[in-house]
């Protein structure tokens, strides 16, 4: 999965995009649907009674956005990027951009058959 939970992110299509990297709350749906913070925000009109909402109203919640209009943001470049799979000298998978060719996460302990 090349977007995962707790990455910062780009939203590079639709009506919240813009230049300011958000965080992802969660992926959903087989990796094709991302919740992000505040991003998508709908109102939810609830009865009373609703475990969330005892007195009923309006809820403020976060829809999800199809991974294709989010761009991993590298801290490092500070730039929307794509994302790249490599092998560590250790042996680990790591993620790593695709620009500036910089670590954005571990994915896996090393292993010694992949070591150098």
């Amino acid at each position: 999965m090349k977007i995962q939970r707790g990455d910062l992110v780009l939203v590079i299509a639709g009506d919240h995009q813009g230049p300011n990297p958000h965080k992802v709350v969660s992926v959903q749906a087989g990796g094709r649907k991302v919740v992000v913070e505040g991003i998508n925000r709908v109102l939810k009109h609830v009865r009373r009674g609703h475990p969330k909402s005892p007195q009923g109203g309006r809820l403020s919640l976060e829809k999800p956005i199809d991974v294709s209009n989010v761009q991993l943001y590298c801290g490092a470049c500070g730039k929307g990027t794509r994302v790249g799979y490599r092998f560590a000298d250790d042996g680990s998978k790591e993620r790593f951009c695709r620009k500036c060719n910089a670590q954005i996460s571990r994915i896996s302990p090393p292993k010694a058959s992949r070591a150098k």
